[in-house]
């Protein structure tokens, strides 16, 4: 087995809460090689029902799971990762709100003393589109076999902008502030992306917004390295999260050479592998961990 010289690392993870999530792997394969696990998040209810609010034992996957997934807090995660010997603490925190960035490295630093890595993870995300409205409702477009989306609007831009691009920007600063100062020499930054971030229709903020983190990214890992801080990203495919349903997740087999759709921990390994004593002289890249799925080779 390879050594990633992880022991005793301490990563900030942000979005670590849903149990069956990318975070959560995350901060799992972390704690798992010696490294100790920070965990951010938080509870989002949005897309949560009345209804869907009660416990009902659902455990298919599907949006309805999926949200009431996100809406948890972060301790089943820590419970997985003490049960297996591993070290985390958790922190909630809305990353819209800016004064959030320094408490979470205060809360951090209070645990551990120090951060070495940092994964920013967390994302918001809703559809919207450029397209007026069809059928009923005043913003509303109905498209044909799917939920109804609503159109670009301030509300909709902001909400993607402030928490996918803006705080994982001023998360770097921070991090690399304190890098800097104590001269460590050494630091990880892995940003999670989207495959498609250049542009995708009925998810245009989403992935506008992500697009503008691969940007960060890039020029972070040009300022940064001669400071010992690596910048990668990682851009994953469609992974169960918990909220492909399976019929979806049939339907997108199909788009994927490898023929699955990605699990949480296909992510955490690429996380890992950048984080790695081994990744050290990679900085300004992007890794597509999708099992193929949008090569732009036509059908196969």
């Amino acid at each position: 087995m390879i050594d990633p010289g992880l022991k005793n690392k301490v990563a900030l993870v942000t979005g670590g809460n849903n149990p069956f999530g990318i975070g959560a792997a995350i901060a799992r394969s972390f704690a798992a090689h010696g490294a100790k696990a920070f965990i951010h998040y938080f509870r989002q209810t949005a897309g949560l029902l009345d209804e869907d609010r009660k416990d009902h034992g659902q455990q298919d996957p599907g949006l309805t799971f999926f949200f009431k997934q996100q809406a948890k807090t972060a301790d089943e995660v820590l419970a997985s990762i003490r049960e297996s010997g591993g070290t985390a603490v958790s922190w909630e925190g809305d990353l819209r709100e800016p004064e959030n960035i320094d408490r979470l490295f205060e809360q951090a630093e209070k645990a551990f003393g120090h951060v070495d890595i940092l994964v920013n993870n967390a994302a918001e995300y809703t559809a919207d589109t450029f397209l007026p409205p069809v059928g009923t409702g005043e913003r509303e477009t109905v498209w044909e076999g799917g939920p109804a989306i609503s159109m670009i609007d301030l509300a909709s831009h902001d909400r993607h902008f402030a928490v996918n691009s803006r705080a994982a920007a001023l998360l770097m600063r921070k991090f690399a502030g304190q890098i800097i100062t104590r001269q460590k020499g050494w630091g990880r930054i892995i940003n999670i992306s989207a495959d498609c971030a250049w542009g995708c229709p009925k998810e245009v903020s989403y992935r506008a917004s992500k697009y503008a983190l691969e940007s960060y990214s890039r020029s972070a890992a040009a300022e940064l390295g001669p400071y010992g801080i690596t910048v990668n990203i990682v851009s994953p495919g469609p992974v169960q999260s918990g909220y492909i349903a399976s019929e979806a997740e049939e339907a997108l087999i199909a788009d994927i050479p490898l023929r699955r759709v990605g699990l949480p921990e296909d992510i955490a390994n690429a996380v890992i592998f950048f984080a790695s004593e081994q990744a050290g002289w990679i900085t300004g890249q992007l890794l597509f961990v999708h099992g193929g799925h949008r090569m732009a080779l036509g059908q196969l």
